[in-house]
Order: C-alpha cells, then structure tokens, then sequence
C-alpha cells in the first residue's frame, strides 16, 4: 500500500504490477480492496494496477460535508500525476464509473480506454437527490451498520449470499467499516451530478461496458443505454451477478476485460 498526499488529505492506493496502466476506482461505500481478483489477476498479466481509495473511504482521508464527483478526479490525476501516469486505461464500477465519465468531461486526453461496469449516466431526478440527501442524513445519524445489511441482497445478488459467504461477508465488512461522514459527503455530491447522456457520444476512446444481469441498482437497460450511446463500445452482461459482477463471478468479468485489454493492442497495431 502507499500514499500520497493530495492537497489537504491523503490518498492510499495500491500500486501492484508493471506494464501499461490500469486504474480501477471503486464505488460506494466500498474501496480498493474490491478490486483485489482484478488486481491480482492483471499485476501478473502485464498491466500496472493501480486502486486508489477515493476521500472518505477506505485509509483516505475522511472530509466531511459534500464531495462532488470533481473532487474526486482531481484526487485521482493528483496521485497519477504523483506516480508519473499521464495515459491510462480508466475504469470505474457504479459512483466509480460516474467518476470515469466525470473524468472523461474534465480530462478525456489522459484518458487511453474506459471501463463502465454497473453505472448509469443520467442526472438523478428529484426524487433520487432526495433520497440520496435522506440517506445521508440517515447514516451520520445512525451509522453504516443498519444500512450496510439492509443493501447487502441489492450490492449482490441473493444467489451469491447463499454460494459465496465469503464475498457477501467481503462486502458487508466494505460498507461497515466506511466513515458515514465519507459515504454521506459521497451521496450529497453525487446528487448534483450533471447528466452524462451527452457527454455519451462525445467519448472516442474504446470503452467496454459490463453489468451484472441481477443488478438491482443499474439494471441492464441502464448499461445498454451507456454502450448504444459511446461508439463501438461493447457490451458483457454476467449472469447470476447483482452490481459486483468483479467480486461475485471474477473469473467472467476478468475474461471478458482481458479480452478488452487485448482488443487495445491489436487496435494499437
């Protein structure tokens, strides 16, 4: 693990491998370590991966009040920028790909392919921002415990809690040990987020777009929306996997971004 001072916090990060750059960001109220079958997986395929915990999560430095997903790139090309990164593969799963897709409209020339698992595009109504300010205010008033059990059948699918107790346990211990002043300042905002659906079109690097066919949070549709909407983006839908499709079935969701990865070279040539 390293770190790296970013302004007025610090940003913990694993940093595995050697090769080109893949920098995975995870979402919420998770952290880096949900990358670990990925990050164990290419560190020895010849890729340099690279999962920072985002402020708020994770050992990152926990800052209270309202983060926007702004925030969070500019912690993130601070640590590349730190490490020496200036092009990379950049994939994000949920808030995370929201950070992606923030990045691409503030810095797409860093920018070499994007990864969108389990995320949607679209501005929150005014019933999502609602919801995401009453979730907020529920967690800095009652902690992470209650709401950590009670989205565990939606973060993976009930198929996984049953054949795979070490993942559901995995990601219940994720979501508890967050700081509920992380998570909220994440969900307030998150709510201001603009809408991504233009941007969509705009993108022009390869993007592979994957989705767990269970999930309950960003459904399937929202996935097909994302890869009709970028040019030649590809679509992988997992079966049997609720939103992390990366942890509940690796094995699929690292063969279908190996062969993506693949795909960037033979474009290359």
């Amino acid at each position: 693990m390293g770190s790296v001072h970013s302004g007025e916090i610090t940003v913990a990060y694993e940093d595995e491998g050697s090769g080109e750059p893949l920098v995975l960001i995870h979402g919420h109220p998770f952290n880096r370590s949900m990358w670990r079958p990925q990050i164990d997986h290419f560190s020895r395929a010849g890729w340099r991966v690279i999962t920072p915990d985002l402020r708020g999560y994770g050992d990152s430095t926990v800052v209270p009040g309202k983060t926007p997903l702004e925030t969070y790139v500019r912690d993130i090309a601070g640590l590349l920028d730190h490490l020496g990164i200036e092009r990379f593969v950049l994939g994000g799963l949920s808030m995370g790909g929201q950070i992606v897709m923030e990045f691409h409209r503030l810095l797409p020339d860093r920018i070499r392919a994007v990864v969108l698992a389990d995320t949607f595009a679209p501005a929150d109504t005014d019933e999502g921002r609602a919801v995401r300010h009453r979730t907020a205010a529920r967690l800095l008033r009652d902690g992470m415990d209650g709401y950590a059990r009670e989205v565990l059948p939606k973060m993976i699918s009930p198929g996984t809690i049953a054949r795979q107790p070490a993942v559901a346990e995995h990601v219940l211990g994720m979501m508890r040990s967050t700081s509920p002043e992380g998570a909220a300042a994440a969900l307030y905002g998150r709510a201001e987020r603009p809408d991504y659906t233009g941007l969509l079109p705009r993108i022009a690097v390869p993007a592979w777009v994957v989705v767990g066919a269970e999930d309950a949070f960003t459904p399937v549709a929202d996935a097909r929306l994302i890869q009709e909407s970028i040019p030649g983006a590809s679509l992988t839908v997992v079966q049997d996997a609720g939103h992390m499709p990366n942890l509940e079935h690796p094995d699929v969701f690292n063969a279908g971004l190996a062969r993506f990865l693949e795909s960037l070279h033979e474009t290359a040539s």
